[in-house]
């Protein structure tokens, strides 16, 4: 699929788009394959840490608080792909909320009717582009259409920036935004293989190659393929949460919620689950989150040296231990604060983060609220039966 190709008439002048010079570099991920430390303190650096690729300029989480279902419009450009098309709904359609749908999904078209996808299949898409008028969040599908994209479709996208909807892409979706001026002075992604040429035509944006998504305030983009499962799992935790979440991605038989800074594997392909794949190392890990636990610990299950495990652990997840373990029981302290009424401190306990202060600092690092906050915010229990207790904020963290 080409996807160069000349400027179009619609697209907003380079002069008034924002100057992206003097922005901050993201911050590399360290590395732990020569750390002394153990894996039961977990490293400061997140991959989605507010800064950091997979979290530029987010805004604090919250949740779809509405009577009525979150609307997603899904942007079908032809020739479009049929899987980016196809994730959105599969996955978004999993969220029950007390027996009633968290999501309505509807895909779109500039054309109703049949719609030519990237395979050379034909199918039906029965909405016009008022459907964006309708939506809370607008996802826009991979697309052969890059090069020549249509103007109604740039022309809705940039309605739905000016009203402040949230608006995401998977794959080569992130041309579409980038040409109707959404992505000028953003951190963005997309398909590693037109990362270059996305580079060359929209020097004002600020291009990640190596994340899965990257959300930039309201605006989202994700890289190619299974990248978009992740994109739509993260739209679901941060509208209802992580234990939802993870009820999505267990029901859709995918993977776990994966950080955005995690690499999207370009020159290293997940290896097969064979005898020397760590995800047996790493299921044992998963049962022992509350339990101090070493390199050398989790080197001796794998039966490998430590620098050994530190490079095959990247390879497979794209995270060194420290920082997996880190994203891991971040995920177990969320799960719980939402669905038990354990105080923070023994939530931070059960999670390995140790203290209630370690807990505080990560959380706020990672979603920009609190403990107390955090389940203020996304709790599924009676407000009778939360906790009433204020959360330990003096002293220092021994997890940095």
């Amino acid at each position: 699929m080409t996807i160069a190709g000349p400027e179009t008439a619609d697209h907003p002048k380079t002069a008034d788009r924002p100057e992206t010079a003097d922005r901050p570099e993201t911050a590399d991920r360290p590395e732990a394959a020569d750390r002394p430390e153990t894996v039961d303190r977990p490293e400061p650096a997140d991959p989605e840490a507010p800064g950091s690729a997979g979290a530029a300029r987010r805004p604090a989480a919250g949740p779809f608080t509405s009577h009525r279902p979150h609307r997603v419009a899904v942007i079908a450009s032809e020739p479009v792909s049929l899987f980016n098309l196809a994730v959105p709904e599969l996955l978004l359609l999993k969220v029950q909320l007390d027996g009633r749908p968290g999501y309505e999904v509807e895909m779109c078209t500039p054309d109703p009717g049949t719609v030519t996808t990237s395979g050379g299949a034909d199918l039906v898409i029965r909405s016009g582009l008022d459907a964006v008028d309708r939506a809370d969040t607008v996802i826009v599908a991979g697309t052969g259409a890059a090069e020549h994209p249509d103007p109604r479709v740039l022309s809705a996208l940039r309605a739905a920036g000016r009203d402040g909807k949230r608006i995401a892409s998977i794959c080569t979706g992130a041309f579409l935004l980038a040409e109707a001026g959404l992505l000028d002075g953003r951190n963005a992604t997309t398909y590693w293989a037109y990362t270059r040429q996305f580079a060359e035509k929209y020097p004002d944006v600020v291009i990640q190659p190596d994340v899965l998504y990257v959300q930039d305030e309201h605006i989202l983009t994700s890289s190619g393929y299974a990248a978009g499962i992740d994109l739509c799992l993260h739209l679901v935790r941060t509208d209802y949460g992580a234990a939802v979440a993870n009820t999505v991605s267990r029901l859709a038989l995918v993977a776990p919620v994966r950080p955005g800074g995690q690499a999207q594997f370009t020159d290293t392909p997940l290896p097969a689950e064979t005898g020397t794949s760590l995800a047996g190392t790493r299921a044992w890990a998963m049962t022992r989150l509350d339990r101090p636990l070493t390199l050398t610990d989790l080197a001796r299950h794998a039966a490998v040296s430590v620098r050994t495990l530190s490079r095959r652990f990247h390879a497979e997840t794209g995270l060194s231990p420290l920082q997996w373990l880190l994203h891991q029981r971040l995920e177990r302290a969320r799960e719980l604060l939402e669905t038990t009424t354990l105080p923070v401190d023994q939530v931070a306990r059960a999670s390995g983060l140790g203290t209630a202060d370690s807990l505080r600092q990560h959380l706020v690092r990672r979603v920009g609220l609190t403990p107390s906050d955090y389940r203020a915010t996304f709790t599924r229990l009676p407000a009778r039966e939360l906790p009433a207790e204020p959360e330990q904020t003096s002293g220092a963290s021994p997890y940095g």
